[in-house]
């Protein structure tokens, strides 16, 4: 995870995202690019291409079910934050908190990977 940014449910993600990729690119300045779902087409598409970087949004290739290797990858990300019990539920008060403790167990998932090879 290059940034994590947790938000109100009354902020559409597209918003959110663009503030995302702006904080990564801060961190990361060597960052060329993004991969994105069809929700972010517009906002986030702009705000993108603005920063004069490439945005890649994954298109619906068929109507039935198939694996998306990009999206798959940040989906088995966010699966692996779901074992971590303070994180299943809003306990945190403060916003930092909650992006904190994302990136604690984030990191704890990474060095277990990393004590098992």
């Amino acid at each position: 995870m290059l940034h994590v940014k947790v938000h109100a449910a009354n902020k559409h993600d597209t918003v959110a995202g663009c503030d995302v990729f702006e904080k990564a690119l801060q961190k990361y300045p060597s960052l060329e690019g993004v991969c994105a779902d069809a929700g972010y087409r517009k906002t986030m598409e702009e705000f993108v291409k603005g920063l004069n970087k490439t945005i890649e949004i994954s298109a619906r290739l068929s109507k039935e079910w198939t694996i998306l290797a990009k999206r798959w990858v940040v989906e088995r990300t966010l699966g692996w934050l779901n074992g971590y019990r303070r994180l299943s539920k809003d306990y945190e008060i403060s916003l930092s908190s909650s992006e904190n403790y994302v990136m604690i167990a984030h990191s704890m998932t990474l060095l277990s990977r990393l004590v098992k090879s």
